[in-house]
């Protein structure tokens, strides 16, 4: 299950990481527009991840029980609401992008780039999020190697598009930073097309919907939302403190941050794995397997975290040839060891994530985010942006964040505090 899942989460972020390659050519600053709005557009849809995350964990959970009817209840109430959540969220956001741009700290130099590109991409808001919704689907009905055709096709579509549509050779107009955005959002549209054939086709969809799911999903989404909002809140004030420090500042940042993220998620191939695991075991009861599987989720993260620690120390000068203009190469760097060096937390703190959405366990991982954020965010108002290597401190304390995260999502499992299937006294009932 994990190997066509970490090809698939490697695949996902590529999309970030080549309009990043390809804009880098234009310099540092077109490059720093396409940080903010990315920024900007990835923190609005992390907020809806119930509708992959909460899909996964009540459709692996419904297949262990054996209730198919369920599955597909589940299935076409997840889908219907990620396309009216999409529709609703570029109508709303559209006249607001140049609000949106400026709280992310984007000066006179970046503004109108940005605000071009944020645009544009959130014309493909509603296939953003019926994707999601999907992919929660298919890893629900441990159907990791449709997921990982679709997320290679939206990035070759991508990879084509961009030098066309940026650069304009031949018929082409060029676009720049505004046909980065047109590229990614018509990649997404044909992966989203993609998906929902797929699942009428394996499962159908019900035309009687329960309300009752949708309120689950909904309960679900609660917690995740406050989750998810504390996260993408610490995100986005990283972006706009790096922002802050400087042009050369939020090149460089833009390039640390898509990589991160691609980082990140490959490290969270055996935490989305595990995940579908241990709710199919909750569905079953069985709190032997679920512990056993957690275990195994837990030491194969760190170690994968561990050797991309590696590779990363070993592959700077070439990250920094392919992503970060010139002139931000000296603030790069030192952030870039910072980086590299808290990968095995990094990715402990994925991989636990994993193991909680799985057993359903929403309200803690909430509260742990809560937590670990306010802590994060509280070193970022005290950071004085002109200080020297500011850059490298916003890292720092990304890296505390993510120790936290870690700390508490072990501490669940391992001695075990409060009521979880995980925790010690709960398997032994």
């Amino acid at each position: 299950m994990s190997l066509p899942l970490l090809l698939s989460l490697i695949a996902e972020p590529l999309t970030g990481l080549a309009d990043t390659a390809f804009i880098a050519r234009l310099g540092a600053v077109p490059l720093a527009a396409v940080g903010v709005g990315t920024t900007a557009l990835t923190s609005m849809f992390w907020i809806f991840n119930f509708l992959s995350v909460g899909t996964q964990t009540e459709i692996a959970a419904a297949s262990g029980a054996g209730d198919t009817k369920r599955m597909n209840r589940i299935a076409s109430m997840a889908l219907m609401m990620s396309l009216g959540i999409g529709l609703a969220v570029a109508g709303i956001t559209l006249p607001l992008a140049p609000a949106v741009v400026s709280l992310m700290g984007a000066d006179h130099t970046l503004h109108d780039a940005a605000v071009s590109y944020f645009r544009i991409r959130l014309i493909g808001a509603p296939a953003i999020l019926i994707t999601f919704a999907a992919f929660g689907i298919l890893r629900g009905l441990q159907d990791m190697k449709t997921q990982f055709r679709i997320a290679v096709s939206i990035n070759i579509i991508n990879i084509i598009l961009d030098p066309l549509l940026i650069f304009g050779p031949g018929p082409f107009p060029a676009m720049g930073v505004s046909g980065a955005a047109l590229a990614s959002a018509a990649a997404q549209w044909a992966g989203a097309v993609w998906a929902v054939l797929t699942i009428r086709s394996d499962i159908g969809f019900s035309q009687k919907i329960n309300l009752s799911d949708g309120i689950r999903l909904v309960r679900i989404g609660r917690d995740l939302f406050i989750r998810t909002g504390m996260l993408t809140a610490f995100l986005m004030l990283t972006t706009r403190t790096a922002t802050l420090i400087g042009p050369d500042a939020g090149a460089a940042h833009q390039a640390l941050r898509q990589f991160w993220l691609f980082t990140a998620l490959f490290l969270d191939a055996y935490a989305v794995a595990g995940q579908s695991i241990i709710a199919f075991f909750t569905g079953m009861g069985q709190a032997a397997h679920i512990r056993r599987a957690a275990k195994i989720v837990c030491i194969w993260s760190v170690v994968i975290g561990t050797v991309l620690m590696l590779i990363m120390i070993a592959g700077q000068g070439f990250v920094a040839y392919l992503l970060v203009p010139e002139a931000a190469l000296a603030v790069f760097g030192p952030a870039w060891l910072v980086t590299a060096l808290f990968q095995p937390l990094n990715a402990l703190a994925f991989g636990t994530d994993g193991i909680h959405w799985g057993t359903g366990d929403f309200q803690y991982l909430r509260n742990a985010m809560i937590l670990a954020s306010l802590t994060g965010i509280a070193g970022l108002w005290l950071l004085a942006p002109h200080t020297g290597h500011a850059l490298t401190r916003v890292w720092i304390i990304t890296g505390v964040w993510i120790g936290l995260r870690a700390f508490f999502g072990i501490i669940r499992i391992w001695p075990g505090v409060g009521r979880s299937l995980l925790s010690s006294q709960e398997a032994n009932r």
